[in-house]
């Protein structure tokens, strides 16, 4: 129980204070990073949405909606998929890319302020595979 309660309050806390972070010095949500981020690393920057609603735990909806705040912004764009007329890439903009760029320190130095840094090097290996084992496992459910 204390390992549960600790990792559910641990984990939520975070997010809010990464979230916090983002929003205060750039008017960024800790969710549109993820994604942007997410869109950032194939070399063509972009990715499926139903791959992309997967790599971020989000429904297709949910994500579809939030792919069209950032297209808004400028951030992202839709592509249709040439070898599947129902198929959609998010796309990211050269936009994005600076916008994540501008982004990304805020975002790595929260983590180690709030994460890394508070553990050994023994504990980071240790909660990687505990996460990671935890990650094969839900993704394999029907």
């Amino acid at each position: 129980m204390r390992a549960w309660r600790a990792y559910v309050l641990g984990s939520e806390l975070l997010r809010k204070q990464l979230n916090r972070e983002l929003q205060d010095r750039h008017g960024m949500t800790l969710a549109d990073y993820e994604v942007m981020v997410r869109l950032s690393e194939p070399d063509d920057r972009r990715m499926r949405m139903a791959a992309l609603a997967n790599e971020v735990a989000s429904s297709k909806s949910r994500l579809s909606h939030q792919i069209t705040r950032l297209e808004h912004a400028g951030l992202v764009r839709r592509v249709d998929c040439g070898d599947d007329a129902r198929g959609v890439f998010a796309e990211l903009t050269q936009k994005g890319m600076d916008r994540l760029r501008e982004t990304a320190p805020t975002h790595v130095f929260g983590v180690r302020a709030h994460l890394i840094d508070l553990l050994t090097d023994s504990e980071q290996t240790d909660l990687a595979t505990v996460f990671e084992r935890v990650l094969k496992h839900l993704r394999n459910l029907p």
